[in-house]
């Protein structure tokens, strides 16, 4: 529907702090050509909770622009305002994204029942694909099976992306027939051999063409080959977890050579230890020479 790997793409940014189209087409364009089947915008990687509505659909615009009929575009427009998200739902879809990533409301904690209409008022919007987003480490809660199966009665809801290693929970989801994505970098492998897709991905930034290959020898029947590749991808979760994302994912970046620029407050810059720490795992994965002593 939507593909098997896809960035969730960081949003870079100029000196001054505003958003660099010409460095986001850029970087887009880079994925695709390196493993990415399709790009996640404005997802929390690109910082969205710091973007101003126009920010974001310049970034859909450019995106559909730069990479559109070669790879997906899906706007990340789930925000805790269910109004605020059928507005950018409206407008991304004037855009012509291709589907819509839509986190659980989060924070205050609303019942089963307030989540379904939440998603109910997103979906009414568009006939395009809609992308659960279950992320019960940052929303503080969980969206059980019940749950799901109930969203998954809204005809768009085609998919869930699942950042919770419950494999019980994750084979529930392919059981009622909807695409599972991998929420976590280290839950592409598992969830693949329960059926799902594949993953939403960050280290793809850095090592998309051996995630993409992973996928591509399990789905030949080559699962020694993609677990193997698995392991040899340790480092880059291991980036990932030096410092909160996306400080991590884009210190790896200005390390490789990509110029995505700074974060926006209240994020801020990796440490010198976190740019270290960033480096070896780099040169783990054979992306860096070591440095020179």
């Amino acid at each position: 529907m939507l593909g098997e790997i896809l960035t969730a793409i960081v949003t870079p940014f100029r000196s001054d702090g505003s958003v660099d189209l010409d460095g986001f087409r850029a970087l887009a364009a880079h994925l695709v050509d390196n493993g990415s089947d399709g790009l996640v915008v404005t997802g929390t990687t690109g910082e969205s909770p710091t973007l101003s509505d126009d920010e974001r659909l310049a970034l859909y615009e450019a995106a559909v622009d730069e990479v559109g009929g070669r790879a997906s575009v899906v706007a990340g427009t789930g925000t805790y305002s269910t109004a605020h998200s059928v507005h950018l739902t409206e407008r991304a879809h004037e855009l012509g994204v291709d589907g819509f990533l839509v986190v659980t409301p989060y924070y205050n904690k609303p019942p089963v029942r307030g989540i379904v209409e939440h998603f109910k008022a997103i979906a009414s919007v568009s006939d395009r694909p809609v992308v659960v987003y279950n992320i019960p480490g940052r929303v503080v809660l969980n969206l059980e099976a019940d749950a799901i199966a109930q969203l998954a009665e809204i005809p768009s809801v085609r998919a869930v992306k699942q950042a919770n290693p419950d494999l019980e929970q994750a084979g529930r989801i392919v059981d009622l027939g909807l695409d599972l994505y991998a929420g976590d970098d280290d839950l592409v492998f598992p969830f693949l051999q329960l059926g799902g897709r594949g993953g939403v991905c960050v280290h793809t930034h850095v090592v998309g063409p051996r995630v993409k290959e992973m996928v591509t020898r399990f789905r030949a029947g080559d699962l020694d080959g993609a677990g193997a590749l698995d392991e040899e991808l340790r480092p880059s979760i291991e980036l990932l977890r030096v410092v909160v994302n996306p400080i991590a994912i884009k210190c790896a970046l200005d390390l490789l050579g990509h110029e995505v620029g700074g974060v926006r407050l209240p994020l801020v810059e990796a440490s010198e230890l976190e740019r270290d720490a960033v480096r070896d795992c780099l040169e783990r994965l054979g992306l860096l020479q070591p440095a020179v002593a």
